[in-house]
């Protein structure tokens, strides 16, 4: 089987293309390359990989790309508020026009695999559960323009989204912007963080378990298309302040305060429900506390902010 994922020499595509090669899938990978990676120079090692560098808007070269495919994966986004914020117009064009053009020139029986974002669900409602039902209320462009990539995808019914809780771990492709990630470098470098409304929640995935969910839809993929699935740990729809506490447990010496005035730029505020996934088979791997005793050893090997989106 042949898989097609644009921007997979990013941080997802970085764990998902390997994972996908040792599978024994052919994959071809389309990116541009713009932060200058060498994420994926070990898969270079399988017949069965390609790699292509050029943009995901232009049209002639999804034409080439697409035909041999059997499976697409849409990888290549502007990811994060920040780097959406400096270039609206690429987020716009990469985020969403990009993928509702893959959706216009693919065949009705090419497979579209999307990850998409539970930022979408904006500012959820005190105590209750996002669910796929939920209405989708993004309060950021980024999480606009994945909404608007996942009702393309969905539209065409031979397709799967998964709705990602904020990922974290570590990758070869690394963000250490990433909320999980951050905290943990500035636990381990700095000992300190300030934290500006800290009772906000969002939902955590690692990456690894990412990439096993791709795997779980490629392999379940005519039970499960059709639908939007949320992919997180029910046991990690944590405030900023109860992150920290979990941190603090592998870093004692970890001190973390909430700054009595001032605001995040991040207004993201939900618990998720993740039962429609689990209730297909699917079972996350790794929890929040292996994730962070790797980020912790990975951190000892990075030591600065090049590997961040912005």
């Amino acid at each position: 089987m042949k898989i097609l994922i644009t921007g997979g020499a990013g941080y997802i595509g970085s764990i998902l293309t390997p994972t996908l090669l040792a599978k024994g899938y052919e994959v071809t990978v389309l990116d541009n390359f713009m932060f200058r990676q060498n994420s994926l120079a070990d898969c270079c090692q399988y017949e069965g990989f390609q790699v292509a560098r050029g943009d995901c808007r232009d049209e002639t070269v999804i034409k080439e790309l697409l035909p041999d495919a059997d499976i697409i994966i849409p990888l290549a986004a502007l990811v994060g508020a920040p780097l959406c914020n400096k270039d609206k117009i690429a987020t716009q064009t990469t985020n969403s026009d990009a993928v509702q053009m893959i959706c216009r020139l693919a065949r009705p029986e090419q497979k579209i695999l999307m990850p998409i974002t539970n930022s979408g669900y904006g500012i959820g409602e005190s105590g209750k559960f996002c669910t796929e039902d939920s209405p989708l209320r993004p309060i950021s462009l980024y999480g606009t323009t994945k909404v608007e990539a996942e009702k393309a995808v969905l539209e065409r019914k031979n397709s799967i989204t998964f709705r990602l809780a904020t990922v974290f771990g570590m990758a070869p492709r690394m963000r250490v912007d990433l909320l999980v990630n951050d905290f943990v470098y500035r636990a381990l470098h700095d000992r300190a963080v300030v934290i500006f409304e800290g009772h906000f929640k969002r939902n955590y995935i690692h990456i690894r378990d990412v990439a096993n969910v791709f795997l779980h839809g490629i392999e379940n993929f005519e039970s499960m298309k059709g639908k939007p699935y949320n992919v997180g740990l029910d046991d990690a729809n944590l405030s900023k302040l109860e992150l920290c506490a979990e941190i603090q447990k592998h870093l004692p010496k970890f001190v973390y305060l909430e700054a009595p005035i001032g605001e995040d730029p991040d207004k993201r505020d939900y618990i998720v429900s993740n039962a429609r996934i689990l209730s297909t088979g699917f079972k996350p791997e790794w929890s929040l506390n292996r994730g962070i005793q790797e980020l912790i050893k990975g951190y000892t090997i990075l030591h600065n902010s090049l590997y961040s989106n912005v």
